[in-house]
């Protein structure tokens, strides 16, 4: 199959990906004109929901246009697929079908037979929640090829592939300092802002200067617990309550509301009450459910759908009610209203209309705010499918707040956030600092280990591979990193980003007591056959002669050095193969050239941070599409921080242990060094 052709093309597809298509099984088709129907986001809402409760559901999107406006459809997909986090496959088509004249539809059907239509843009979610669980029921009695996905589930030790997925056409703009930072709030007394990096699934905590105080959430899922170990699914508003010391936050994608302890920093769920699952679950299931397991939810019948329960939930505001808060859908078109102490939702209301008349003064408030925005600022905000100014304002009350005598927006179309001064009416880009708190991103390393998955899965990318054979024992490596001769690092790599292991006949021991380290001897093997010999031979115990290679040198710490940055690492090797696996982010930005006037020389600046951050497969149509997105922002593409991952394997190769000359017993083990040197 052809993902691109002169008359379409796919988006949100890999290479490799091609069994997404099968022939059989149960189809859920969302059709239609993706931007520019102003109800496509409800519809969107629908149909990401079904397909985060049936698993097994293929769920795809046909988007139809003409020839001349291909090219531009094609970019305003793409946004759309960023802005609502959509993680299906969608069909771009520049032909016209008969089934789409009356505007956006849901298509529905089983193996490819007997498709149902529906052009009701209200249809309630329950209804096609029906419709799909009975086809579901009929595609289980009826399982056809034994080879089939229903087939494979049920083995037991198969690892459900990647149980969250991510928007894949536009996973390279991931690599930006901030990815769709939809919502902020403030602490106004604590002098604290909190950012929802949204599409990287953490909430930044961070100072009026900008400096980073802290960080919920480690990568994407639903977890509670430390701040370093949460995992959040695209957080949405929030609100700070000044007498827990706790930031209360919807988590959409999710469908929850979260409670975060600052002092403790503990992530809590609020919403929906966990205790109902943890008492049917076994101990098996939770491990199971840890080690990404699907048994349990294999054979487990589907909970009917409540109508009152929280989907998509994206504002969130302090009600004037005690102890409540309003919560309302990114479409806004649904508001529950939540009591905080018990998280029992105590009324559900529908229509644009009657929310703006029960939130009253909440969003006035936020509405003003708005008002004192430039007004090229929020045309840049606007979405394409809003049919009204009233709309647009009220989607976007929750990105914005006031703090210190500024105003800090949320700019989801330049992937920053900008500050304006409430006085002079000057806006600036509001730059963060103080990277390390963040970590090592989440999407800057893989799993390394892989049970046979159902889907294929991305391709890895490796900035360099490396081989060496070495005697056993300490080796020191010491890689330069060459960054790229356009571009400079805006802070200095620290060590705590810095994420090293050792796989096979050797153990990572960086930063440990040199001396003890050169003496161990690494592997369990290796130990066995030791305690072996110990009660082979009757003779006091030896010991182990060290020799250090006469050339070696001892390697610096890491630190950057004209244009280089520099890692270091250590093992204890065994006889063997093994190998060194090193992942860091390297925050940079594009060098400023005195000499030259680049200013307005946005594509180009967009096209290098391209090229920088390796589009691989993703192919040209999406790399083009998403230089469109960082070229529109209308603001010097040079002041745009965005995240080098870095990747090194290190395999090295160990003979047998050398013999002392006088004793057979003992074993020499050796120091050496090994320089490594990398040029993005």
């Amino acid at each position: 199959m052809d993902f691109a052709g002169p008359n379409h093309v796919w988006l949100n597809v890999y290479e490799g990906d091609k069994p997404f298509l099968k022939r059989n099984g149960t189809f859920l088709i969302l059709a239609g004109q993706f931007f520019q129907d102003s109800e496509i986001i409800a519809m969107l809402e629908k149909v990401k929901l079904l397909q985060q409760r049936f698993s097994e559901l293929c769920v795809l999107g046909l988007h139809t246009g003409s020839s001349a406006s291909f090219a531009a459809d094609r970019d305003h997909v793409i946004d759309l697929i960023m802005k609502e986090y959509i993680t299906f496959p969608i069909l771009l088509s520049n032909k016209n079908f008969a089934e789409m004249e009356n505007g956006a539809c849901y298509i529905m059907f089983r193996d490819s037979e007997n498709p149902l239509v529906q052009h009701e843009k209200d249809l309630d979610i329950g209804t096609l929640y029906a419709v799909v669980e009975e086809m579901q029921v009929l595609q289980k009695q009826n399982p056809g090829d034994g080879n089939s996905s229903m087939a494979c589930l049920k083995s037991t030790w198969t690892k459900l592939a990647d149980a969250v997925k991510e928007p894949y056409t536009v996973s390279p703009i991931q690599n930006l300092l901030l990815y769709f930072p939809g919502c902020i709030s403030a602490d106004i007394n604590g002098s604290r802002l909190f950012f929802s990096d949204s599409n990287h699934h953490r909430i930044i905590i961070s100072d009026g200067n900008g400096s980073i105080l802290d960080c919920i959430g480690s990568s994407p899922g639903f977890e509670d617990g430390d701040f370093e170990c949460a995992k959040l699914l695209r957080p949405g508003a929030s609100f700070y309550d000044d007498t827990e010391d706790c930031l209360y936050f919807v988590d959409s994608e999710n469908h929850a509301v979260r409670r975060a302890d600052l002092e403790r920093r503990v992530l809590e769920t609020l919403y929906p009450s966990s205790s109902a699952t943890v008492e049917k679950e076994s101990l098996w299931t939770k491990i199971a459910s840890k080690l990404g397991f699907g048994i349990a939810a294999v054979e487990a019948k589907s909970e009917e759908f409540d109508p009152q329960s929280l989907v998509f939930p994206w504002h969130l505001l302090k009600s004037e009610e005690e102890d409540h808060c309003l919560i309302i859908n990114r479409s806004f078109e649904t508001l529950w209203v939540m009591n905080l102490t018990t998280g029992e939702i105590k009324d559900v209301i529908k229509g644009f209309q009657k929310i703006r008349d029960t939130c009253g003064n909440l969003i006035t408030d936020k509405l003003s705010l708005l008002k004192e925005m430039p007004s090229d600022w929020l045309e840049q905000q606007a979405g394409t499918y809003l049919s009204s100014k009233d709309t647009l304002y009220a989607t976007l009350i929750s990105s914005l707040t006031a703090f210190n005598g500024h105003v800090f927006a949320c700019d989801t179309t330049a992937q920053k956030v900008v500050k304006m001064n409430r006085e002079t009416r000057a806006c600036s880009m509001f730059q963060l600092v103080n990277y390390r708190i963040l970590g090592l991103p989440y999407w800057c390393s893989f799993p390394l280990e892989r049970i046979y998955s159902l889907s294929p899965t991305h391709e890895l990318w490796t900035d360099h591979l490396q081989h060496f054979n070495q005697l056993p024992g300490r080796t020191d490596i010491d890689i330069k990193v060459d960054i790229p001769i356009d571009t400079e690092l805006v802070e200095p790599l620290h060590e705590g980003c810095i994420w090293r292991q050792a796989r096979g006949a050797a153990t990572e021991v960086s930063g440990t007591n040199a001396e003890l380290e050169s003496s161990e001897k690494v592997g369990v093997a290796q130990k066995w056959y030791d305690e072996l010999d110990n009660l082979a031979f009757s003779s006091a115990a030896e010991s182990e002669t060290i020799v250090e290679d006469d050339d070696s040198t001892t390697a610096d710490t890491r630190n950057f050095e004209d244009d280089k940055v520099r890692i270091h690492c250590a093992v204890n090797t065994s006889p063997g193969l093994s190998e060194v696996i090193i992942y860091a982010p390297l925050y940079l930005r594009l060098r400023r050239d005195a000499n030259v006037d680049e200013e307005d020389n946005q594509d180009k600046h967009a096209a290098r941070i391209a090229d920088i951050l390796k589009w691989g497969s993703h192919g040209l149509t999406t790399r083009d599409s998403c230089i469109q997105l960082l070229s529109r922002s209308g603001k010097d593409l040079r002041d745009l921080v965005f995240v080098k991952p870095l990747h090194f394997r290190i395999r090295i190769e160990c003979p047998n242990h050398p013999k002392a000359p006088d004793n057979t017993k003992d074993i020499i083990l050796t120091n050496s060094t090994v320089g490594v040197h990398v040029s993005l």
